[in-house]
Formats: structure tokens, C-alpha cells, sequence
């Protein structure tokens, strides 16, 4: 049986950073410039949260590194039937973060096309940018394409924050006189929350599958603490200099590439726009390649039926990637469709991957009383601030988002029984 290429330390950040940075830094500023300084509160307990999952997760692989990853735990801590909720509930999330980051990475593109494209030809282009990612995914190449989108995408950021930075310092007085963002108003912070969490998801890019990562105990806590900082850092710079000085960010379709091009100039914007869609495909690469893991992983528990823990000569599990590819490929279809494509896929990637946050919380506070978790008191208070967390985060979800996630989560159990049915191991 082949197996896949191993991720080393680098390749094993890249996927925690890429995953993180992708399409919500890139779009989210049009989405949460209305929310003004609520957005920037948003961001500050979201990256709080999100660092208190991060440190759960390193916690969790260091102490139980032959589990399985985090489906492994949930099916350790809370039983295979609630595991498979979990861990079906975060492809669900995959599959809907990846039709973000297509329709994104088009919207982007459309900046560079002189006249915009029209609506058929972004969604055509949505679902050409899939089956690229799909195909070097299919041949054991997901991990350098990781790597190298990882590194260009970090240059329209640092790019986006020098420009922000230079502008505070040079306006006299306040500089944020003429944008006047709306000002804080905590009874809105929830669904601010909910779409910054998008633009956090991927804080276990490295535990999902560390099958996958060599030294993986050694090397998966740490690409979870350091990739998670380092995102989280550069999103909050980033998107909330965009927020708060680019008054008409909520009527872009590129808010950072507008952004850099009114003091930059046209081509410095240019080059933003084309990072970012470089980025929106590296992201959507490492989705379709931790989705694919987590899927044969299932498979081979016996959580999914045996055919999906089959791989090709390249090491790769063809099936479940395939699968997972025709699934986004409905999302992004039935996203062009709805009033923000961006907005509707975003939160039911929130909604359904909180499900997989709250079940591994679940299974921890198990692992601290048998004992497998030691009782320190960085992890309690881990555990407590991403627990808070994740409850206000799926309340701010919104019904429409809930009720998606809750649908697509339940066509996964007809999988799950004819698996255990037919005893699949």
C-alpha cells in the first residue's frame, strides 16, 4: 500500500497558515465594515478563542499522539457515534470553506479583468479553480503547492499593514476622522464573531492529519501554537487597518487591493489582488488535502464505508478527495445563487466546524479526569476561554447557517451506519 509524502516542520506550518489565511482576510473587511470597532472586538475574543483551541489541540496530540488526531480523541472522549458528528461536521466545513475560497479567489481575479467578469463566468472559473487544487492533490503534490502559495500569499499582507501603518502615522490629528467607522456596539458582536471565526478556521490543519506529518509529536503541537499565532497577528493587522480606513470597503469586491491601490498606486493594488488569489488556491489545496486525510482516516476506523481508505499510486486517497470536490462543487453553485456567496458558504463553515471545537472540548474535560490530561492551569483556562468561545460563536451563526450545517451534517449518517453495519475494519 503507497503511502502519501510526509509533511515536515515547514510544510506542516504552511498548512496551519494556509488554512488560516486564506479567503477571510482577503474578503472579510467587506463583510465587517459595517460593523466598525465591533468588528475589531470581534477579531481581539475570536483570536483569543481561537489561541485557547490551538493550545487545547497541542495539549491533546502531545499527551495522546497515537489517538488518531481529532477524530481519534472525540472517538477516545465522547464515543464513535458523537465522533462521527464531529468529525463529519468538519468536512462539512471543509467542503464549504472550499467554496469560499473558489468564489473568492474569482472575485479577486475579477479586479484584474478589465470590465469585471460576468456571473456565469465566476462561477465557472470557481469551479475550474477546484478541480486544479483537486488534480495536484491527486498526485501527491498537495504539500509543496502548500508550501509555496503559503509564502506568496504573506506578501500582499505585509504589503496591506506597511500601507496602513504609514498612513496612521502620517495623518494629523485623529486619522480615522474621515472614514468615521461605526463605533462599538457590543449587542452586535456575536455575528461579527462568528465571520471573524471563519477567518480563524485551520487551527487544526496540523492534528487532522498527522498521520501525514513526520515526527508528528514533536512537530504538530508546535506548527499549531506558532501557525495560529502568526495568523491570527496578521489578521487582526490587516484586516482591521482595511475596516477602519477604507470607508467604502463594504462595496468592494477587493477591499485589500483597493485598499493598497488609492496610496499605492493601480499596480501595487494589481499585485495585491493577484497574491490574494494565489492565496485563495493555496488554501483551497490544503483543504482539499486535510478533508481527503480525514475522510480515509473514518474509513479505516470504520466510521465510513472501506472503499475510502483506498489510495492511488501516489500515496493519495483519490475517493474521498473526489467526493469531497463534488460536494463544494454544489456549495459553490448554490452560493452564486444566495445575496453574498461569500457571507452564506463563511458561516456554515462556522457553524459546522464549531460542532468538531465543542466535541474536542468535550473529550478533554474527560481526558483531564481519567488523568490523560494533566490538570494545569494553562489548560483549564484554555479549555474554559475556548469553550466560551465556541457557544457565542455558534449562537452568532444565525438560523439559516445552523439549519445548513445541521442538513449536510445528517447526510453524512447514512455513511456511517451502512459502515458500521457492514463492518468496515
Amino acid at each position: 500500500m503507497p503511502h502519501p509524502r510526509k509533511l515536515g516542520p515547514w510544510t506542516a506550518t504552511a498548512l496551519v497558515v494556509g488554512n488560516i489565511i486564506g479567503a477571510g482576510i482577503f474578503m472579510l473587511p467587506r463583510e465587517l465594515t459595517p460593523y466598525g470597532w465591533t468588528a475589531v472586538l470581534g477579531w481581539i475574543l475570536t483570536v483569543a478563542g481561537a489561541l485557547c483551541l490551538a493550545w487545547m489541540f497541542a495539549q491533546l496530540f502531545t499527551h495522546l499522539p497515537t489517538a488518531g488526531g481529532v477524530h481519534g480523541f472525540m472517538r477516545l472522549g465522547v464515543g464513535p457515534q458523537a465522533a462521527f458528528i464531529g468529525s463529519w461536521g468538519y468536512l462539512v466545513s471543509v467542503f464549504a470553506a472550499n467554496a469560499t475560497l473558489a468564489i473568492s479567489g474569482v472575485e479577486y481575479l475579477s479586479r484584474l479583468v478589465p470590465g469585471g467578469l460576468a456571473p456565469d463566468h465566476r462561477l465557472a472559473l470557481a469551479l475550474l479553480s477546484l478541480v486544479a487544487v483537486l488534480s495536484a492533490n491527486l498526485i501527491g503534490r498537495g504539500g509543496e503547492v502548500q508550501l509555496g502559495t503559503t509564502i506568496i500569499k504573506l506578501v500582499p499582507l505585509v504589503l496591506v499593514i506597511g500601507v496602513g501603518a504609514l498612513l496612521l502615522l502620517a495623518t494629523a490629528g485623529d486619522p480615522l476622522a474621515a472614514t468615521a467607522p461605526a463605533p462599538l456596539q457590543p449587542w452586535t458582536v456575536l455575528p461579527a464573531m462568528s465571520l471573524t471565526l471563519y477567518a480563524m478556521t485551520g487551527i487544526e490543519s496540523a492534528v487532522v492529519p498527522a498521520d501525514a506529518v513526520e515526527d508528528a509529536p514533536r512537530i504538530v503541537p508546535r506548527a499549531t501554537m506558532v501557525g495560529t499565532a502568526l495568523s491570527g497577528a496578521i489578521g487582526i493587522l490587516a484586516t482591521c487597518l482595511v475596516i477602519l480606513l477604507l470607508p467604502n470597503a463594504a462595496g468592494s469586491d477587493a477591499p485589500l487591493a483597493d485598499f493598497v491601490a488609492g496610496s499605492a498606486g493601480g499596480r501595487a493594488g494589481d499585485l495585491v489582488a493577484l497574491c490574494a488569489v494565489v492565496s485563495c488556491i493555496g488554501c483551497l489545496n490544503g483543504y482539499v488535502l486535510v478533508g481527503g486525510e480525514l475522510m480515509a482516516t473514518m474509513a479505516t476506523q470504520g466510521m465510513l464505508p472501506a472503499p475510502l481508505a483506498r489510495r492511488n499510486g501516489w500515496g493519495a486517497p483519490a475517493l474521498p478527495q473526489l467526493i469531497g470536490a463534488a460536494i463544494t462543487a454544489v456549495l459553490i453553485v448554490a452560493a452564486y445563487t444566495a445575496t453574498s456567496a461569500f457571507a452564506f458558504a463563511a458561516l456554515i463553515t462556522a457553524a459546522t466546524n464549531i460542532t468538531l471545537y465543542l466535541l474536542c472540548l468535550l473529550a478533554s474535560l474527560r481526558f483531564l479526569r481519567d488523568g490523560r490530561l494533566p490538570r494545569s492551569i494553562s489548560l483549564l483556562i484554555a479549555i474554559a476561554g475556548a469553550t466560551t468561545f465556541s457557544l457565542l460563536a455558534l449562537v452568532g451563526a444565525g438560523a439559516e447557517a445552523l439549519g445548513w450545517g445541521a442538513a449536510l451534517i445528517a447526510l453524512g449518517w447514512p455513511l456511517y451506519r451502512l459502515a458500521t453495519r457492514t463492518g468496515s475494519v
